[in-house]
């Protein structure tokens, strides 16, 4: 079959498990405050289950080595985003949607790893790296097709309940659709003997980078809807914000995959997405409907690309510890991510609102850029990718 075609369903694969089981909780949320299942407290406590089941999805999802639990968690995941959408149909109340959001974030990191390691060798195979980057603006286009739905679902008036069997039933067309032509896992995938490399630092440092930037972008990326909702008292203009966010994300992948690889220019890009994403994150504090544009401009665009070139990175720092250190990033991105709705539940039960989450979030992200700024940058001979 088609490397083309399997890359295809790599992408939608991910706009459906990133864009509906993970991050279809966020133009929810609105909607779960104002029928009073949920209140901003618990939103925050809920997101953070989410996240949590994430980073045990991912840590799982480590230890997949032969084809067939390669396989088992790539569909087991996919199978899981469907049903556990649906199941929220029915939910009422805290723990129902704690527990069904926990699901979905295991879900979604294993469809989110395994997609990964077969989509990337799948693409280099074939000649197309540019494409196998590009199976990474799928979370975005699928934020931007869960904030259309929820955008024609208010206009008609319906409730969350029918929002997620909307969810659902879109989520299961897409899996139908790819089942046939998923990628395959040819290969056990085996843990290589690895020697220490003289930027193992600076890989730990890129560890600490990730973790503040998932501290950082998580809190705009979860309540912007929330923060909208606010903003414009309940009016269809707030549904706009979340579909704006996902379409520049993925305009952010595509833009960073169009780039020349010079030396030294992934640490100057990854550095500069950090900032922008601070900029948008404090322009969020704003309140104003200019704020919340520019946070949907400067926190959306860079949103993915930036994980795209932390993953660059750490190739470029250490190519001989290249699935160790993934690893070991991402298990660093999780834990940041799930810090952020604990840091914004906490922030709601002091102040009442998202102020001091906001502000820590921001300036999390100007001290992520910080450390990449006194990284020393990697020899020209080691800078080249595969």
């Amino acid at each position: 079959m088609s490397p083309l075609l399997r890359l295809l369903a790599s992408f939608i694969a991910l706009m459906m498990a990133m864009g509906i089981g993970r991050f279809a909780l966020t133009p929810q949320l609105p909607h779960l405050i104002s029928e009073g299942l949920v209140d901003l407290t618990a939103a925050g406590l809920i997101a953070a289950a989410n996240y949590l089941g994430y980073l045990i999805g991912a840590l799982d999802a480590m230890f997949a080595r032969r084809p067939t639990q390669v396989r088992k968690r790539l569909l087991g995941g996919l199978w899981l985003c469907v049903l556990l959408t649906l199941a929220s149909f029915w939910a009422q109340g805290f723990w129902a949607h704690l527990l069904l959001r926990f699901g979905t974030g295991v879900a979604s990191a294993w469809v989110l790893v395994m997609i990964t390691a077969l989509s990337q060798p799948l693409a280099l195979a074939a000649g197309r790296p540019r494409l196998g980057a590009l199976v990474f603006a799928g979370p975005g286009l699928g934020i931007m097709l869960t904030g259309l739905l929820a955008l024609g679902a208010n206009a008609l008036g319906q409730s969350s309940a029918n929002l997620w069997l909307l969810y659902a039933g879109v989520a299961l067309l897409m899996l139908l659709v790819i089942l046939p032509i998923l990628p395959q896992a040819q290969t056990t995938l085996s843990p290589t003997r690895q020697n220490a490399s003289p930027n193992e630092q600076s890989v730990w440092r890129l560890g600490l980078v990730y973790g503040l930037y998932g501290v950082g972008y998580i809190i705009p990326a979860t309540f912007l809807s929330q923060m909208a909702n606010v903003r414009f008292q309940g009016q269809w203009q707030a549904d706009l914000f979340w579909p704006a966010f996902g379409l520049a994300a993925a305009l952010g992948v595509a833009l960073v995959s169009l780039r020349r690889n010079t030396p030294g220019s992934t640490r100057q890009w990854l550095i500069a997405t950090l900032w922008l994403q601070a900029l948008g994150v404090f322009a969020c504090l704003l309140g104003s409907g200019l704020g919340l544009v520019l946070g949907v401009l400067l926190c959306g665009t860079p949103f993915l690309a930036c994980m795209q070139l932390v993953m660059q990175r750490s190739r470029e720092l250490a190519p001989q510890s290249a699935q160790r250190n993934a690893g070991l990033l991402t298990a660093c991105f999780a834990v940041g991510q799930l810090s952020g709705p604990l840091l914004a539940a906490l922030s709601s039960h002091i102040s009442g609102n998202l102020q001091l989450a906001l502000m820590l979030a921001g300036c999390g992200l100007l001290i992520s850029g910080g450390l990449l700024w006194q990284q020393r940058p990697v020899p020209q001979h080691c800078a080249a990718l595969p």
